[in-house]
């Protein structure tokens, strides 16, 4: 969903304040810093006086310094800690948070005093339906995307046998274990009590990402390996963990959070925030928490209305959405990327955004030999013959301000480990996803809602050339696209009808009084690609050079054969007509005059098509901040001023090639 402004709430002053710190992290932490003058904090080296405000962090050992001056001054405290949505990986790795919670009145972990999150809790109505109903989407959100604090899990990471019952360590000394009145013998006491209440179950213990990691210590060690205990320390899926098993044990982690969510009711040993409204099983009482709450209430307190997210593709505070947006694309790509690849046939051009995309974790290799260490093997989808088995990659349908045979460098790329999408010949990846989207959710169907609306609204298209349109004649107007004659599309999409003048025919034929309009294709424009076709006697006007998506609004009909232009006319709710068999045909959506795959038998609705083909299946790399990025950054940064990476060079080369080839196969 497009970013939004931030409501106002407890921990985002109106008015920016000076914050003191004496802890040096609030110095080299840049996103922190940042992050908190967007909330209205700012930090300075100062001695504060009675009015002002000192900033630490959490109750870590550093804190002290600021509560001392603090008591010395009479400054009021505020707290700050990660929100419960973090990174990737822990923050002892390097990375920074995408969300902080900022506390004046307290801490979340530490029941001496309300924090702001209990003070919520307790007495916001929380019956708002538009809020509930969001939480409960973004709880759906996370467990499809496989998202939780840390969210570097590896998909192959070997599961328990379901049936277990968890029990979860967690970091020793960490303050949500200390200040929540809980030690070492809290943990032997909650797995004595595993042991006791699920006679002869099999206990699974799930160490902390940080333990596994080398940090810091847990409070499980091998020696609590048992007959019928064992210790789960590969990066496995939280939600995945949950799923298999029958309890869940926790002092203070957020899994135990987290286990609420997936349907549990943990039984809890120390004090978290989330104890105590009747979704725990709680092993000590906290009497001022007596109001039954829902897990759609207790998520909208802790995730939505609580914590001060950030956005870093647009350097602003954002909704949990936002969030979720982004970080699923990181994380897909880092668990996509974490083995490494090697890519074969792609021309040297080719190979630094490929790297940009994909080489994040480590650096691709480019050979046509097949990997040796472990590495994932793409090839460019055109050369599939190079590499029958490997993953194909192509261009995605968002994909720059100019022509891939101009060798600029697309911000969307796919992945297809089945087919590819311009091969009905066999089922591609795209198929499936498009099949999975025939129901979606309600924030599913907002969110590409918003998408079609925001692109047809700027009038991006592919390649987004631009162009000048001139007068149209009047009459019932069909739009012909031209398509590169030799491309993939039409060697393995298309009937009877292969060519562009064979496609004029057909459109005239079948609309003999219908104004047709001819669109010669991008790259046959441009010399790079074949096509040409002398359409005079056939078309009623030709119009190169000109905007598609500026003429998508004025046509009542697109005829064509494969072209991706009549997936955008569909995105325009303009009728389409196909004689191919392009990804967008077979599903309901089109009028199919060309063969239609066996394989498509669901009708699906646009949004699901749209989701589908811009949301599920691309992969997007922002050039600003050179992340993996969801599509609602492309549609900005296509839509806007910031300048893309181009090369004059590689343009000059892709002409050269042009009028010595013809039909060089520069990015096919």
């Amino acid at each position: 969903m497009p970013t939004q402004p931030i409501a106002q709430t407890a921990a985002a002053p109106k008015t920016a304040r000076r914050l003191a710190y004496f802890n040096a992290g609030f110095l080299t932490q840049s996103r922190i810093r940042r992050i908190l003058s967007l909330a209205g904090y700012e930090l300075h080296l100062f001695k504060p006086g009675a009015n002002d405000l000192i900033g630490v962090w959490g109750h870590t050992k550093y804190a002290a310094r600021g509560e001392a001056v603090a008591h010395e001054t009479g400054a009021e405290i505020v707290r700050i800690e990660d929100a419960f949505l973090r990174s990737l990986h822990p923050g002892r790795a390097g990375e920074p948070p995408i969300g902080l919670l900022i506390d004046r009145k307290g801490m979340h972990y530490d029941p001496a005093q309300p924090s702001e999150l209990e003070h919520l809790l307790a007495t916001d109505p929380l019956d708002d339906a538009h809020l509930l109903n969001r939480a409960r989407a973004c709880i759906e959100r996370l467990r499809e995307a496989d998202l939780t604090k840390y969210s570097a899990h590896a998909p192959d990471a070997p599961l328990p046998d379901p049936g277990y019952v968890l029990v979860v360590d967690q970091t020793k000394g960490d303050a949500s274990v200390t200040k929540g009145g809980a030690d070492a013998n809290a943990f032997r006491e909650m797995l004595y009590y595993a042991q006791e209440q699920n006679p002869g179950a099999r206990i699974v213990i799930k160490t902390h990402p940080e333990t596994t990691q080398g940090f810091r210590p847990g409070y499980f060690t091998e020696s609590d390996i048992g007959p019928h205990i064992e210790i789960c320390d590969s990066p496995v899926s939280p939600w995945a963990l949950l799923n298999g098993a029958t309890a869940v044990y926790t002092v203070s982690s957020q899994l135990g959070f987290e286990a609420i969510l997936a349907g549990h009711r943990p039984h809890v040993f120390g004090r978290p925030f989330y104890a105590g409204w009747g979704l725990t099983q709680d092993f000590h009482h906290i009497p001022r928490r007596n109001r039954p709450l829902t897990r759609a209430q207790l998520f909208a307190a802790a995730m939505i209305l609580y914590p001060v997210w950030y956005d870093p593709y647009r350097d602003c505070l954002c909704e949990l959405e936002d969030v979720i947006d982004g970080l699923e694309a990181r994380t897909r790509a880092w668990r996509e990327d974490r083995q490494g690849w090697q890519a074969a046939g792609m021309r040297l051009w080719k190979r630094k955004p490929l790297n940009g995309f994909f080489g994040s974790v480590r650096a691709m290799r480019f050979s046509d030999a097949p990997p040796k260490d472990g590495r994932k093997h793409m090839v460019w989808a055109g050369k599939s013959d190079l590499a029958p088995a490997a993953i194909r990659i192509e261009d995605g349908f968002l994909r720059s301000r100019g022509l891939g045979a101009d060798l600029v460098p697309p911000l969307s790329l796919v992945c297809d480990d089945l087919g590819i999408y311009y091969d009905p010949s066999r089922e591609s990846r795209l198929d499936r996803l498009i099949a999975s989207r025939a129901t979606l959710r309600g924030d599913q169907a907002d969110r590409v809602r918003d998408l079609i609306e925001t692109i047809t609204a700027r009038g991006l298209s592919k390649y987004n050339l631009g162009g000048d349109m001139p007068p149209l004649p009047s009459g019932r107007r069909i739009l012909v696209p031209g398509q590169v004659e030799d491309d993939a599309s039409i060697r393995l999409g298309a009937g009877t009808i292969r060519t562009n003048r064979a496609l004029l025919e057909a459109a005239r034929a079948a609309n003999p009084d219908a104004v047709i309009l001819y669109k010669p294709h991008p790259d046959v424009e441009a010399g790079l690609r074949p096509g040409a076709c002398d359409a005079n006697d056939l078309a009623d006007i030709i119009l190169p050079h000109t905007d598609p998506t500026a003429l998508l609004s004025q046509v009542d009909e697109v005829w064509t054969i494969t072209s991706t232009l009549g997936f955008e006319a569909l995105l325009r709710g303009v009728k389409v007509t196909t004689l191919g068999a392009p990804f967008y045909a077979g599903w309901g959506l089109t009028r199919d005059l060309g063969p239609v795959p066996p394989h498509r038998q669901v009708h699906v609705p646009l949004e699901g098509l749209v989701h589908a083909a811009l949301v599920d299946y691309p992969r997007y790399h922002d050039p600003v901040t050179n992340l993996p990025c969801p599509v609602e950054v492309i549609v900005d940064r296509l839509s806007g001023d910031t300048p893309l990476p181009q090369s004059p060079a590689l343009r000059g080369l892709a002409k050269l090639q042009g009028l010595f080839a013809g039909c060089a196969h520069l990015w096919r």
